[in-house]
């Protein structure tokens, strides 16, 4: 009976690892370490994204992050080297 409790966790956390593509981890878990699980590197067009916020490294992760949110609430983990994605940080540093 345990070993069959134990083997269905596991499968539900192997389940939901799959399911993290590109996305950021709860706003609670900032301090403590990064925030993007993977990343993103497909083009998404300007009109689906609502807000983007750009966190260098630091102590708290050795990667700079850069996270999307789209106009339907998600939040996207973008690949910084992505050149799309280095065309919107120009932008953002250079406000």
């Amino acid at each position: 009976m345990m070993g069959k409790a134990v083997a269905a966790v596991l499968t539900l956390l192997l389940i939901s690892a799959l399911g993290a593509e590109g996305k950021a981890l709860p706003r609670s878990a900032i301090e403590l370490r990064c925030q993007c699980l993977d990343t993103h590197s497909r083009f998404i067009h300007p009109k689906f994204i609502q807000n983007v916020n750009l966190t260098p490294s630091g102590p708290h992760c050795k990667n700079v992050e850069v996270i999307a949110t789209l106009t339907d609430g998600r939040e996207v983990c973008l690949e910084p080297s992505a050149p799309w994605v280095k065309l919107i940080i120009k932008a953002i540093l250079d406000k």
